[in-house]
């Protein structure tokens, strides 16, 4: 055994029923999405304290959770596959859908990851708006700096005009 290895996350074993692997795959996207959920928390905590260092890492780790949410989703498609439905079948439709096969397991994790989607929406409308008042103090800012006869910062007044501002009244020596 090499020394500092991790141990691989427990799979379903190939016999177990495809239901139960489907409740395996929809826990695993609603851990996921919760970890977003997490993420546009700490995003929106950055931007209040005006840390660039974590804003810039929240993105990252936005990109790092959303690339494993796309592999979960594939997987789930393919469990679908398995169980004989459409790859991409409504999961509001999983009582219609399955049968018996929809056990009170498979409808409680197809209900938390639903309740965890529509946490994460409402973060990410919050965090919309938070950035979008960023954004216009920054704007803000400037006019009041090109009103007292201080230049513009290059670049202002084109596409992206308030980013490229935003970015220039950060001091990122401190």
């Amino acid at each position: 055994m090499i020394p500092y290895a991790q141990p691989l996350p427990t799979m379903p074993s190939r016999a177990a029923a495809p239901a139960e692997v489907l409740v395996d795959v929809l826990r695993s996207e609603k851990r996921l999405l919760e970890e977003l959920v997490s993420v546009m928390q700490r995003q929106r905590a950055a931007v209040a304290a005006d840390d660039l260092q974590a804003l810039d890492d929240s993105v990252f780790a936005t990109y790092r959770v959303l690339a494993t949410l796309g592999e979960a989703r594939r997987r789930r498609r393919s469990v679908n596959r398995l169980m004989g439905r459409d790859e991409d079948f409504d999961m509001n439709e999983l009582e219609a859908e399955l049968g018996a096969d929809a056990t009170p397991a498979l409808l409680a994790a197809r209900d938390a990851l639903r309740e965890t989607a529509t946490a994460l929406a409402t973060e990410v409308s919050r965090n919309k708006a938070v950035l979008e008042q960023a954004m216009a103090r920054g704007k803000d800012y400037v006019g009041a700096l090109v009103s007292a006869g201080v230049p513009a910062p290059a670049g202002y007044g084109h596409a992206g005009a308030p980013a490229a501002a935003a970015r220039s009244l950060i001091d990122r020596s401190a």
